[in-house]
Parts: structure tokens; C-alpha cells; sequence
């Protein structure tokens, strides 16, 4: 028998904060977890077929095992924290292990880097859940403070649009727009996913042109 959704949340929430320990990252907390769990939620509901108890773990866990931008494994992230779930949840009693491969497959494919096709509903509703991250107002938050983790800068005073240089998001965050953001809402897997994408897009553009508009 499935465990209820609520419990299945808080014990993966409680394994989560086991693997993290001390580990402070502001763009990948419970808070970008949590979020990513709604985003899941309102595109299953939109989507329909998606099953919710293989969603919820994966949801959770999807960043269990959590590389930094420049680490040399980062590409092997999602697949390491496939392989966390996986484990955690084939400790569960309550838990079914016919959906393991489902949750694991899910967390697998949601990155960017791992390139991994999606090959499930849930798989591509956790991809689009996880993107949804990095677009809007919560995905220039999440830009500017990934880019001071790495010691990057807000944009070129010079050239902020790169009109005159090559796109550089290791050295301007500004940048990471039209090198990964941009296209990231143009990339989306579900109906709904790509409708709160293209609205995210539109703010993200309108944020620049405020932006350019200030700085010049």
C-alpha cells in the first residue's frame, strides 16, 4: 500500500536534511525544493497521468547529492541523487519498490547538464518544475546569487548586452539570459510548463530593459 503523500513529503524532507547536513546553499534549499514540489503539482494537474507517488519523492530528493556549478562531477549530480533516492526509498516498508525505477528515472533526467531525455510524465514534469526555478523573479534571484557564489559580476558597465564581445556568464551573471535562461523557457516538455515559462521570459525581459535603462 502507497504511504500517504503528506508522510512520503516529510520523510523525504527529513532524508534530505540528513544528506545535506551543514551544507548552506541559497539557490538549492528546502525553500527551491518546496517550490519545485508546487510547480510539479500544478503542472500534474494540468498535464493529468502523472502519478503523485512517484512524483513527491522525486520532487524532494532531486537534489539530494548537491555539486557546486564548478565542480568537475557536477554533470553526474542528478544521476548520483537518483541513486540516493533510489536507496532511501528501497528502505521504506511502506514504500512500493515497483515505482523506485520511476522516481529514480525522474531525477535522473531533470538536469540541464546530465542530458538525459525525460521519458516519463512525471520525469518530464519534474524537468519542467525544476526549470520553472530558474525563470521569473525567483530565477534572477537565484542568478545573482549563484554568480556571487562563483565571484562573477552583475553584467559588463561596458557592453552590458555583449553587442561587441562573446557571451561570458562565468564572468557576468547578466549573461546567463540569453547563454541558458532564454532558452531554458523555450525548451519546455509540458503544455502548462511552457505557458508559466513564456510569461516568466516576458518579466525576465522586461527586468533588463528596466535594468539597461538605470545603468545607461
Amino acid at each position: 500500500m502507497t504511504m500517504a503523500p503528506d508522510l512520503l513529503q516529510r520523510l523525504c524532507e527529513a532524508e534530505l536534511a540528513r544528506l545535506w547536513g551543514s551544507q548552506s546553499d541559497g539557490a538549492h534549499d528546502l525553500g527551491h525544493v518546496r517550490r519545485v514540489l508546487a510547480n510539479a503539482r500544478i503542472l500534474a494537474l494540468n498535464e493529468g497521468g502523472a502519478d503523485d507517488a512517484v512524483l513527491v519523492p522525486a520532487a524532494i530528493l532531486h537534489d539530494a547529492v548537491n555539486l557546486p556549478k564548478d565542480h568537475p562531477e557536477r554533470h553526474r549530480a542528478s544521476v548520483l541523487s537518483a541513486e540516493a533516492a533510489a536507496d532511501f526509498l528501497a528502505g521504506l516498508a511502506d514504500y512500493p519498490a515497483e515505482k523506485i525505477p520511476g522516481v529514480a528515472h525522474a531525477i535522473a533526467a531533470h538536469s540541464f547538464s546530465a542530458g538525459i531525455a525525460p521519458e516519463t510524465p512525471e520525469a518530464m514534469i519534474l524537468q519542467d518544475a525544476d526549470r520553472l526555478e530558474a525563470l521569473g523573479a525567483i530565477g534572477l534571484a537565484r542568478m545573482f546569487h549563484v554568480a556571487g557564489q562563483m565571484g562573477g559580476g552583475l553584467f559588463d558597465a561596458d557592453d552590458p548586452l555583449a553587442r561587441r564581445r562573446p557571451l561570458d556568464d562565468r564572468r557576468f551573471a547578466l549573461d546567463h539570459l540569453e547563454v541558458k535562461l532564454f532558452p531554458v523557457a523555450a525548451g519546455m516538455r509540458t503544455t502548462a510548463g511552457r505557458q508559466m515559462a513564456e510569461e516568466r521570459a516576458e518579466w525576465m525581459e522586461s527586468f533588463r530593459a528596466r535594468l539597461l535603462r538605470e545603468i545607461q
